[in-house]
């Protein structure tokens, strides 16, 4: 490992900082952090894997922490990441007292068997949760009063040191108490507190969340790690869907319930039908029109007023279901819900209305209307206003100046890329001439090309090959297109719809192949397999990048372009369209570099990459070295055997 004195971090660092060596540039990084924060600066960074951005977000936030009074909020998206926060405190924990707590959610903490079989959500979890310690049938809640001297005893030790949610939640096993309470009361005073985005920035959580940490915002310093991931996110809160389905059951459960509302549900499904029938796969919607054929069709007076009583109807269904001991879901309440947001956004330009149509799981094909969030800012940028100072860093935010404008904050933000601690001989960046998977393009002869590239790929390296397509569409047509057969390596791959847990297992069998000669994974850029999973070392040795994933022209996407370029002329395509797909591109293309000691070949197959266009939205460290190759056979494999040495070397 590249490593220099440890001298030239400040004087406070010093006293975090765990380990003995520095990393090549971890100094700039980790100074640059200290420096803004202390100034209550906002800071955007970007540094790339291996740099140790964990330890040292950690090591700069806590002395200006500890000296005025704040507490650290680090949010991220994975468990992993949070787990990385907690481990790297111990550590800090060594040399000085810290404290952290790695904070999940209800459905995930709780013990009790009624929620852990009934809760799939967090709403629903809280909701049976409360009714449970109201009628005193919550031994874990119970046992909080009957032994609280115990109780207080494990709340001060937790809230003195590095804890992770898994940790907590088996000492209460052990002692039979309530782990998301202990945790609650445990965050008072706690340094440094790991969660989702969702606890910081969805307004509703953020709430409930604030009153347990008993800090306001003001007294928070900020870490968002993966920041690249933000913008995406907080569109997702600020946006909402209603299915053709859940209207149906909004019917059904107001006949059952006798509610004078099942003829409103009726004649609303009755609209989306006949809407969804002239419509394409995905169409702009009128939201006033939407309300006023609604109004028309059922009578429904004043559109606010009454949809708020349905929204109480739906409440007291929901009431009434915990009553009966059964799952708390009101379809009438959720249907009441997405029309109040729906109404709420109807003359708001940083929303758009649509219907798409799909094919639901069961099979038969179904629609569903969507409020689309256009503007990330309208859920981050009060929270970064709000907050004392924050810091924002990845491996992929370039430009740092479209970031600041996308996300609200503000502009005196400190914004800086540090550089790549990697041996430039251990990574190899190719791009392939004469392929592309542009829409035009996508014929037999053109994915047979691709299959050929590919080959030489898999071929040529010593284990683990990723392959990460743009869209869905490209992966089942190179399956389609006879991939596997091709192949000298088993063939694993992801599936439209794939669960979670689905996931995880199909990378745990691609990993356990690294020493037993070696595998393919097959996966979309953007998705879980690409952006969520490290694979070091052989576990990943060449990753394939087939065509830039550039959104399908779609209503949301064409309204997410014109959206910025009313905000910010002349970008309204960059910042809508062009970003987002080259930081998934980027994303993928990082996942077998992830130590200092790796070394791996990523090979873009679209000769887009290879126009300064494309690479200006790519990380510094992955076009420094770019090569583009000529549309010949055998020019990647003569490349990878260089790189790699001949296949009999690794045989």
């Amino acid at each position: 490992m590249t490593s220099t004195s440890q001298s030239k971090l400040h004087a406070s660092i010093e006293h975090y900082f765990p380990y003995s060596n520095v990393r090549q540039y971890q100094d700039l990084f980790v100074n640059a952090i200290f420096e803004a924060v202390k100034d209550r600066r906002h800071i955007l960074i970007e540094g790339s894997n291996g740099l140790g951005k964990t330890v040292s977000a950690l090591s700069a936030c806590l002395p200006v922490a500890k000296e005025h009074d704040l507490q650290i909020v680090y949010a991220a998206k994975t468990h992993r990441q949070h787990e990385r926060v907690i481990e790297e405190l111990t550590a800090i924990s060594r040399r000085q007292s810290v404290s952290g707590l790695y904070v999940r959610g209800r459905t995930e903490m709780c013990l009790h068997p009624f929620i852990i079989r009934h809760a799939p959500d967090a709403i629903s979890a809280m909701e049976i949760c409360e009714l449970l310690k109201i009628r005193n049938q919550c031994q874990f809640y119970e046992s909080i009063e009957r032994r609280n001297e115990r109780f207080s005893e494990l709340r001060k030790h937790i809230a003195s040191h590095p804890y992770a949610a898994t940790e907590v939640r088996e000492v209460c096993r052990a002692e039979g108490f309530c782990p998301y309470e202990l945790v609650k009361k445990a965050l008072t005073g706690v340094d440094v507190v790991a969660l989702s985005y969702m606890y910081v920035f969805d307004p509703t959580v953020r709430g409930a969340f604030l009153k347990h940490l008993d800090k306001p915002m003001d007294k928070v310093m900020l870490v968002i790690d993966e920041a690249h991931n933000l913008p995406e996110t907080a569109v997702g809160i600020a946006s909402d869907s209603l299915t053709a389905f859940a209207v149906r059951q909004a019917q059904l459960e107001a006949e059952g319930f006798r509610c004078d509302v099942a003829d409103f549900a009726s004649k609303f499904r009755a609209l989306i039908e006949r809407t969804s029938a002239r419509a394409e796969k995905e169409s702009y919607i009128s939201p006033q029109s939407l309300i006023e054929d609604l109004t028309k069709a059922t009578d429904m007076g004043d559109p606010q007023a009454f949809l708020e009583e349905m929204h109480e109807t739906g409440s007291l269904i929901k009431q009434q279901l915990l009553t009966q001991g059964k799952y708390p879901r009101s379809y009438t309440h959720r249907v009441a819900e997405f029309l109040l947001r729906w109404l709420e956004t109807s003359g708001d330009v940083a929303y758009t209305h649509v219907l798409s149509r799909y094919v639901s799981k069961a099979g038969p094909p179904s629609s569903r209307l969507e409020v689309v969030a256009l503007d990330p800012s309208k859920v981050t940028e009060p929270v970064f206003s709000s907050v004392y100072c924050s810091l924002s860093m990845s491996g992929t935010l370039q430009p740092l100046e479209s970031y600041v404008k996308m996300t609200g904050l503000p502009i005196s933000t400190v914004c800086q890329a540090v550089p790549s601690p990697f041996p430039r001989e251990h990574i190899l960046c190719l791009v392939c001439s004469g392929v592309t998977t542009a829409m035009e393009q996508r014929t037999p002869q053109m994915y047979n090309r691709i299959i050929k590239r590919l080959t030489e790929v898999v071929h040529n390296t010593p284990a683990n090959v990723g392959i990460f397509t743009a869209p869905y569409e490209v992966l089942e047509k190179l399956l389609d297109a006879g991939i596997e057969n091709s192949l000298e390596k088993p063939l694993l791959y992801e599936q439209r719809g794939m669960k979670s847990r689905e996931n995880e297992h199909l990378i745990g069998r691609f990993k356990s192949y690294a020493k037993r000669g070696g595998a393919v994974l097959l996966g979309v850029q953007g998705g879980r397999s690409s952006e969520g999973a490290d694979y070091p070392g052989d576990q990943m040795n060449s990753v394939a990048i087939v065509g830039v994933p550039y959104a399908e022209p779609t209503p949301k996407v064409n309204a997410q372009i014109k959206y910025y370029e009313r905000c910010f002329p002349g970008h309204g395509r960059e910042y809508g369209y062009v970003i987002s797909a080259l930081k998934k591109a980027a994303q993928a293309a990082g996942r077998p570099i992830r130590t200092l000691e790796d070394r791996g070949v990523i090979i873009f197959l679209d000769y887009r990459f290879a126009t300064q266009y494309c690479q200006q939205y790519l990380p510094l460290w992955i076009r420094r070295g770019i090569k583009t190759l000529p549309d010949q056979d055998n020019a990647l494999k003569n490349e990878l055997a260089r790189f790699y040495g001949s296949k009999k070397d690794y045989e």
